[in-house]
């Protein structure tokens, strides 16, 4: 988002407080290059539209993506976080939308784990599907715990 842009911290707002939250760990933990590195689907903020942010520009990621993947070393999990990186990462093998992506994480792990965006635009989203923050949350908690404690 915009404050993530501004001062180019990337999750450093009240999205990333809510994805923190979701991966049970603090900032110091999610902000320790040797747990995590984020990969945005666009390198620039792409400005706001009538209800949001804009999507991220189409050619960001084809282009820059793979180059970048080459440098990431010992990766034990992906995180595809809303439905334009579960777009460009699942392709045929997406369901017919985010909600059923998310629903059906199980069959994409052990490589990816489908997450909703936590913005708070969401909210609405994820209490009509509370089974996410009961079931899947929790799973993800103790998939990332360890993770982290194997190294």
């Amino acid at each position: 988002g915009r404050k993530a842009h501004v001062e180019n911290k990337a999750w450093d707002d009240p999205s990333g407080k809510k994805l923190r939250e979701w991966l049970g760990v603090t900032d110091e933990v999610f902000y320790n290059p040797g747990n995590f590195a984020v990969l945005p689907m666009g390198f620039c903020y792409p400005g706001k539209g009538k209800t949001g942010d804009l999507p991220p520009r189409k050619e960001c990621a084809p282009l820059w993506h793979p180059k970048v993947w080459e440098e990431f070393k010992n990766v034990k999990l992906i995180l595809l976080i809303g439905k334009y990186a579960q777009d460009q990462y699942l392709g045929q093998e997406a369901k017919k939308n985010l909600t059923e992506n998310v629903l059906h994480y199980e069959e994409f792990l052990p490589k990816y784990f489908l997450l909703p965006h936590p913005s708070p635009v969401n909210r609405f989203w994820r209490s009509k599907n509370p089974w996410f923050e009961e079931k899947v949350v929790g799973e993800l908690q103790k998939l990332v715990a360890d993770i982290l404690q194997k190294g």
